[in-house]
């Protein structure tokens, strides 16, 4: 079976780029079929396929193969398929090489990743400008965003309920150095023009926050029409409700792709080092200006950050926050030495597959109810 392309996958953002890609696959995978994965649930995929909307699921030497969750197909993956004949249905041979992925810690202590979006170029972090406005839980969706590889981009929700929403982009600008914050809102329609820039065909766009930021509602406002259900917030204490229950990728009218996640009750990190370092960009950078090389910013003498702390410089709950993060970080890459160490004596990788027979299950796991 030779791979059939056409305006369909194309317009799903297959190029020249996954082309050659594809032509550096093994040779018994090159006859498969490249299909886009656009919506993901406990045991099956969504497909689009040059032959339109299938269903699908992974072969069983691929599931005996995979040694952790992140090794099975994410929304926006590329996948090699194989349609049954007669049938809506396929079956997937293969992940083509994620570009860029999104990636959090699975709940709970077992040390695996769960893949939020895969093959990004860019992913609007959401926060809404109302009693849930959170400095510090931005400067955690930044970290996972610049460790993506996609282009992280904030988008204060709600703005026609703030007097001042411009005070808190100043905000969120000093704690996110270099990335594009826009204010928008879905109810008068303000800032909708300033993203026209992101959303150009074959673009392929994260929504990703708590609920009740207005995620769903910023689809539906970008589609021109109703995508998703919305729900409103609670009004003792504007947190939301749940709306989304799977990951979802659309096709908007003008071309670009919007992929729709479950609000996250809590990020939890994965092998995000780099992506705080950038982050926290200009700590890093006060901190090359320490005395000492190993400066542990706590109570050395010429320490940089200390004394941008001392002079009202640098934020004490930014640097509060920057100290935690690391230390969850240090704390993660400790406990996969660990597991490291375990599976060298002779153990096997848990595969996600044969452990319940029901792979994507968990992936479910920290979504808002």
């Amino acid at each position: 079976m030779n791979p059939i392309i056409n305006d369909q996958l194309t317009a799903y953002g297959w190029n020249d780029g996954w082309q050659q890609t594809l032509a550096e696959m093994e040779q018994p995978l090159r006859q498969y079929s490249p299909a886009r994965v656009v919506a993901q649930f406990s045991h099956s995929y969504n497909l689009m396929t040059a032959d339109g909307l299938h269903s699908a699921a992974v072969t069983g030497k691929f599931e005996f193969l995979a040694a952790k969750r992140g090794d099975y197909p994410a929304v926006g993956d590329w996948v090699l398929t194989e349609p049954l004949p007669g049938e809506k249905r396929s079956v997937i041979h293969a992940v083509l090489p994620r570009r860029s992925a999104m990636v959090r810690k699975v709940a709970g202590s077992v040390i695996e990743d769960q893949i939020v979006g895969a093959n990004l170029d860019y992913l609007f972090i959401v926060n809404a400008l109302n009693q849930d406005f959170n400095l510090r839980k931005i400067e955690r969706y930044m970290i996972a965003a610049w460790e993506s590889g996609a282009s992280p981009v904030v988008l204060l929700t709600k703005a026609d309920l703030c007097p001042d929403p411009e005070a808190f982009a100043a905000l969120v600008e000093d704690a996110a150095p270099g990335v594009p914050v826009h204010c928008v809102s879905a109810w008068t329609g303000s800032g909708k023009e300033a993203l026209g820039a992101y959303l150009k065909p074959g673009a392929t766009i994260g929504i990703t926050g708590s609920s009740g930021v207005g995620k769903s509602t910023l689809l539906n406002w970008l589609a021109g029409h109703d995508l998703q259900l919305t729900q409103g917030i609670r009004e003792d204490d504007a947190r939301g409700r749940h709306t989304t229950t799977h990951r979802e990728l659309f096709l908007l009218a003008g071309g670009a792709l919007v992929m729709d996640t479950p609000g996250m009750r809590e990020l939890q990190l994965w092998d995000a080092q780099e992506g705080w370092q950038l982050a926290f960009s200009d700590i890093e950078q006060l901190a090359s200006g320490c005395r000492f090389r190993d400066c542990k910013h706590d109570g050395e003498a010429g320490c940089a950050v200390l004394e941008a702390l001392s002079s009202g410089e640098l934020d004490p709950k930014r640097f509060a926050n920057y100290r935690k993060t690391e230390k969850e970080l240090a704390h993660l890459a400790r406990k996969e030495r660990s597991a490291a160490k375990g599976n060298s004596k002779g153990k096997r990788p848990r595969s996600a597959g044969r452990a319940d027979r029901r792979p994507n299950r968990l992936l479910e796991y920290m979504d808002d109810e």
